[in-house]
């Protein structure tokens, strides 16, 4: 029987969660937007080149790789309002700032370039860099605390509505990929860079103050929301599977760790404060490793090392298969529908067959789908050479190497340099996802067959269906699984897992840049899923033996 709390909690949930989806849907909204300017306007910049872009996608990378656990842990330790308020206002002022200097920057190029012979333009590039960097640590910040701890107060530990608020997050984020960069895009093209810059530095203000208000008015009438346990009582007693760890009064056994510490106070300040966010850093990955859902948290950040999505890299591959511009926006369209059909199908596996049981039906469907991408690789025009496999192919035999011949003939190599990448930029999960900036492409030249694309990316859509049910699965099994107190950190952590398993897509893109290569991507990146969903199923065995267990 639930208690009067929790029935006065869910009969006024219907107004706490409109407020978080309009409130997600204007945050996100802002964040599609910027991030599709931001990669056009370094573009821009530099010469139509694509090095500001990877600088930047390295740099927003590795900043939450590294500072994951401590953003997670910031969220931990204050108020749910103080870190909501102050993560929307570091974020939303961080790109009204980044886009006034954008701004002056395009007004005023000639004469930057001038002054102090062209290092104010290095100091330009590096302020702006710098400011979208902290606005997406902002936004991770933002999304952790939202979406991560807000909802699960909000739903009252419901599950089945728990589900269903992730899964209309899900939704909202789905569409606001596609219409925002196109919405920002048309500004761009219509007008001009410098207008669009001031698009978004209008948007994120007006949003700020909408969003402020909304996220106040939500804390306000979940009285939950206010109660936060203590993360440092739990740091002093902490409470390990199968081991209680009790505080020790201070004997002669332990006088060793009283002089350790009293030598610790006796550092600089500076040195106190790094050796505090390395130990905090380390707690964070402990914690997360200690997680009963460690494997399905890990499985999912494999899946993040791919070449199947619709990023610049994959539209950008079939550009140069003689795929058009405008039948691409067609699929990434339909792709987005494909989906919402995910968020759909997770809702409805749930309630039937249980959140574990979901997982293992959407990896099923999601590795079945890729299965057509594999086939893609071998099939009639594709590029793929055989040689880039067994290198000593013709050496060991000759009919084999007739074959490889047949292959390269479907090769279109770029008319830039050898060494050109085929799109190196992918700056962070869902970043430029919509961008396609490929100049040196062969307009001229179209494939022998066009079954080798035709299957790719209709695996790359229809695995979207089982990729988002899996995605949904794991982030309620984080969300029901992770004691209140450690929420944030272990999300933390799980943010920086997804970014370091996206730069080594990163890593491998640039590895293998021409698309001759591109199958040997696909095969790399069903490996990585494959090892993903492997990862989830020794999960799913291990809860249900011990859910038998149990009863």
């Amino acid at each position: 029987m639930q208690s009067p709390h929790k029935v006065q909690l869910l009969s006024t949930s219907r107004g706490p969660k409109f407020l978080i989806y309009v409130s997600g849907a204007l945050s996100m909204w802002g964040d599609r937007m910027w991030h599709f300017a931001i990669s056009v306007f370094l573009i821009e910049l530099y010469g139509r080149n694509l090095l500001l872009t990877a600088v930047f996608g390295l740099v927003v990378a590795g900043s939450v790789l590294l500072l994951g656990a401590l953003i997670g842990d910031w969220v931990d330790r204050n108020p749910r309002n103080k870190v909501a308020h102050a993560s929307l206002f570091i974020q939303n002022i961080s790109v009204t700032v980044c886009s006034i200097v954008l701004m002056l920057v395009f007004l005023y190029k000639q004469r930057i370039e001038q002054i102090w012979d062209g290092w104010l333009t290095v100091v330009c590039y590096t302020v702006v860099i710098v400011l979208a960097d902290v606005a997406n640590l902002a936004s991770t910040a933002l999304t952790i605390a939202i979406q991560r701890d807000w909802i699960v107060v909000i739903t009252g530990y419901n599950r089945g509505h728990l589900a269903g608020m992730n899964a209309t997050m899900r939704r909202i984020d789905q569409v606001t990929n596609i219409l925002a960069p196109l919405a920002v895009g048309q500004v761009m093209t219509l007008a001009s860079n410098v207008v669009g810059c001031g698009f978004i530095l209008g948007w994120n203000l007006v949003s700020l103050i909408v969003e402020f208000f909304f996220l106040s008015r939500v804390y306000r009438i979940v009285p939950a929301l206010s109660i936060k346990p203590p993360v440092e009582e739990e740091e002093q007693n902490p409470v390990y599977e199968g081991n209680t760890t009790q505080a020790e009064p201070l004997t002669e056994g332990n006088c060793d760790t009283s002089l350790h510490l009293k030598e610790i106070t006796n550092l600089p300040l500076c040195f106190r404060r790094f050796r505090w966010l390395v130990s905090t850093c380390k707690d964070g990955w402990k914690a997360y490793y200690r997680q009963p859902v460690f494997l399905a948290g890990m499985g999912l950040a494999f899946l993040y090392t791919t070449v199947l999505g619709f990023d610049c890299i994959t539209t950008g591959y079939a550009y140069t298969q003689g795929i058009s511009g405008s039948l691409l926006s067609l699929l990434m369209g339909v792709s987005a529908i494909t989906g919402l059909m995910g968020t759909v199908m997770f809702t409805r596996l749930r309630k039937s067959y249980g959140l574990v049981n979901t997982g293992i039906i959407s990896s099923c469907l999601h590795l079945g789908c890729l299965l057509l991408c594999v086939c893609s690789v071998f099939a009639p025009g594709s590029p793929m050479d055989l040689s880039l496999l067994v290198p000593f192919i013709n050496s060991s035999s000759p009919e084999l190497g007739d074959i490889v011949s047949q292959r390269k003939k479907h090769a279109y190599p770029l008319r830039g340099g050898s060494n050109q990448p085929l799109l190196p930029d992918r700056s962070s999960i869902h970043w430029t996802n919509n961008t396609l900036l490929f100049d040196n492409v062969p307009s001229d030249t179209v494939p022998e067959s066009y079954i080798s694309i035709i299957l790719l990316f209709l695996g790359v859509i229809t695995a979207r269906i089982g990729l988002w049910s899996f995605d949904l699965t794991v982030t309620q099994l984080l969300q029901e699984s992770i004691c209140e107190s450690e929420r944030g950190v272990v999300n933390g952590v799980q943010s920086s897992m997804n970014y370091l398993m996206d730069l080594l897509h990163f890593i491998m893109v640039i590895s293998a840049p021409q698309p001759q290569h591109f199958g040997i991507l696909v095969i790399i990146s069903v490996l990585f899923i494959t090892t993903g969903h492997t990862m989830y199923f020794l999960y799913a065995h291990k809860a249900k033996k011990k859910r038998r267990h149990n009863t």
